[in-house]
């Protein structure tokens, strides 16, 4: 069975694939990210990833399926229960989340934490409410400013997340702030997947810009994950984007910061080149979500969508033979469905090595710990015995 030496795991947030067997239980029986973004935008130009062989998954517009895929493609459901990037990131590393993450998007949070966080912090704050990051900047901003209130508010996501002018708040302040929150929020009653931190600077609505200085406080994994076994293995494992956010940096033993999509592509093209960091390199690509899909930009996720796969034509040539790249997302996020939320959906996989002889389609994988599980068996030389409670592996089929 073929091995590879470096595995890149790469994560196109939320760039769902077409609704789950369960969407009717979430509220999203007709969402398809990609394929209502093609339908709705007059096409996809994804050169790259049609010769990978995404058109052969599902038939989307502009996307043409391929007799000679160069990838092994199929897509891959979620057995977690809930939608949101924390769920969909730690099944692929084998953890089966059974019971949904708080959210308090209708709501906004109890008096009772907000009380707790103000005695704790000593800052008042404003807002508590379900919004877009940047539109609750642009109407508390003044606000703020004026009365040094922080900005509280939530999302669709199980998050909390404060905002703070720069110049206002210093960061290091706001940090202390949002670590404070976290400790509150380890409550049952209150327990949120993150704390983000949302610094910005300007100095009114006309020019107020989040900067490149957010930090999430995410949950610890509550088990052992595969990360953790590579990392037994003396292996490299390298978080890119919010990776490490989003594992408490539990199992990562680098961490590479990222400002967007493109810089995030940039990077990992940069190891691809050096050829180092035998193990794990994994990517999250956050700007898709954030940027386009909770804003139901349509347009604007086209645009991100061809530029990574611009990008992803430079990352294949410098690709060595012994490596392995594989692409999928970890929830949908269509942006011409109803509301802000993610949306259930299924992902899509694309698995490419130059050394590869026979891609084809495979089966459709029932869980997101299956590309974890494949990704361990890779690196499992010795045949160490590993209990995760999900996935099973599918290396024996992309030889």
């Amino acid at each position: 069975m073929k091995k590879f030496n470096r595995v890149f795991l790469t994560v196109l947030d939320s760039v769902g694939i077409g609704e789950l067997e369960d969407a009717k239980e979430y509220g999203d029986l007709g969402a398809n990210t990609l394929c209502n973004i093609a339908k709705s935008t007059g096409g996809l130009s994804l050169p790259n990833l049609q010769r990978m062989g995404l058109g052969n998954i599902a038939s989307i517009e502009g996307v043409k399926p391929t007799d000679n895929q160069i990838a092994y493609t199929t897509k891959c459901g979620e057995l977690s229960k809930g939608k949101d990037t924390i769920t969909g990131h730690w099944e692929m590393s084998g953890i089966l989340i059974k019971k949904p993450f708080k959210v308090f998007t209708d709501t906004g949070f109890p008096k009772e934490l907000i009380d707790e966080l103000e005695k704790e912090t000593g800052h008042k704050f404003i807002g508590n409410i379900s919004a877009s990051g940047t539109e609750i900047i642009k109407n508390l901003g003044q606000e703020h400013i004026q009365t040094k209130s922080l900005i509280l508010y939530t999302s669709a996501d199980s998050v909390l997340q404060i905002a703070a002018n720069e110049e206002i708040i210093p960061l290091e302040e706001l940090y202390r702030v949002c670590e404070i929150a976290r400790k509150i929020t380890l409550k049952e009653e209150y327990k949120v997947c993150r704390i983000i931190a949302r610094p910005f600077i300007g100095t009114n609505k006309e020019n107020f810009t989040r900067t490149s200085n957010r930090k999430d406080y995410a949950l610890k994994p509550p088990t052992k994950t595969i990360l953790d076994a590579l990392c037994e293995k003396d292996l490299n494992v390298v978080g890119i984007g919010k990776i490490g956010d989003i594992y408490s940096y539990q199992g990562i033993t680098k961490s590479i910061k990222t400002k967007s999509n493109e810089d995030g592509m940039n990077k990992t093209i940069e190891i691809a080149k050096e050829g180092s960091h035998r193990g794990l390199i994994f990517l999250n690509l956050v700007d898709f979500d954030a940027l386009y899909g909770h804003r139901r930009d349509a347009k604007g996720y086209k645009g991100a969508l061809e530029k990574f796969d611009s990008q992803l034509g430079i990352l294949i040539e410098k690709l060595k033979e012994d490596d392995l790249l594989i692409i999928t997302a970890d929830h949908g996020n269509d942006p011409t469905f109803k509301g802000t939320d993610h949306t259930r959906e299924y992902v899509p996989v694309l698995a490419y090595s130059k050394s590869l002889t026979k891609p084809k389609e495979i089966p459709t994988l029932k869980s997101m710990a299956d590309l974890g599980i494949t990704i361990l068996d890779n690196f499992n030389e010795e045949k160490d015995n590993y209990n995760f409670e999900i996935g099973k592996s599918f290396l024996d089929k992309i030889q």
